[in-house]
């Protein structure tokens, strides 16, 4: 079934963003939290006139845009679309703000009546931020959790055990604030965000003993990470052996460091 987006609960509305790829899935996810006539926006993602009109005809009074982190396809359009709209930009990596506000854990980022948590979600890159939204039990997870499949710890900005550690933490805050939802910035909404959590934790874990015992078996190697990836990505189309490979090299720089 393909995703399109949509409205999920009393505050959000999901625009999908027309640049599908086999790295995106669907197309990015840019979030729209509305409380009565004021909205905060969620990556407003590629620079895509269509697009930021789109998103602009759903939050028309825009008092802020956040981002989950710095990646072009969430990042790339979110100070244009903030000075149409005479707000900042709030981001982890200050190269990302407009404005002189920034954001991280702990802070609580108000819009009318409604609270966007902020939870530090490091390992896919080192700048990945999570937002809480209590009064809906959802969680928007940027690229930590994706709708459909799993996603890259993007090495050397990525980490696998940061990126493990925040798995824990989501499952840990889902778990003791009864959060039932995933809203990820690619692929559809997820409505079991502990079973979500648990299976990205056990595949995560079941990669690395993928990993540490294919390294077991090859030979010395100046490409062990690429020689890896066709042992242990065997079944994955090759198109997307790139991309695991930058998990692989995580991977082995987890293993090292342990």
């Amino acid at each position: 079934m393909s995703w399109t987006g949509g409205t999920f609960g009393s505050a959000a509305t999901c625009v999908l963003a027309p640049n599908a790829d086999l790295m995106t899935l669907d197309g990015t996810n840019t979030w729209v939290l509305s409380s009565g006539s004021r909205s905060l926006v969620i990556d407003p993602g590629p620079s895509i006139e269509s697009h930021l009109a789109a998103v602009s005809d759903v939050g028309q009074d825009v008092v802020g845009v956040l981002l989950t982190h710095h990646h072009l396809d969430h990042s790339e359009a979110a100070k244009e679309f903030a000075e149409r709209h005479g707000c900042g930009v709030r981001a982890l990596d200050p190269a990302f703000r407009l404005g002189s506000e920034g954001l991280g854990a702990g802070d609580v980022v108000t819009v009318g009546d409604l609270e966007v948590h902020v939870v530090a979600t490091p390992g896919h890159t080192a700048d990945s931020l999570s937002f809480v939204l209590p009064s809906e039990s959802a969680v928007l997870t940027g690229d930590t959790v994706l709708g459909r499949g799993t996603t890259v710890v993007a090495h050397p900005d990525g980490s696998l055990g940061a990126y493990l550690d925040s798995l824990d933490r989501l499952h840990a805050l889902c778990d003791s604030q009864g959060i039932g939802s995933i809203w990820p910035g690619h692929g559809p909404v997820i409505d079991d965000a502990l079973g979500a959590l648990d299976y990205y934790i056990a595949h995560r874990r079941t990669r690395l003993e993928q990993v540490r015992d294919a390294v077991a078996t090859l030979p010395p190697s100046d490409d062990l990470a690429r020689r890896v990836v066709e042992v242990v990505y065997a079944d994955v189309d090759p198109v997307l052996w790139g991309a695991a490979e930058l998990s692989v090299r995580a991977q082995l720089a987890h293993l090292e460091s342990s």
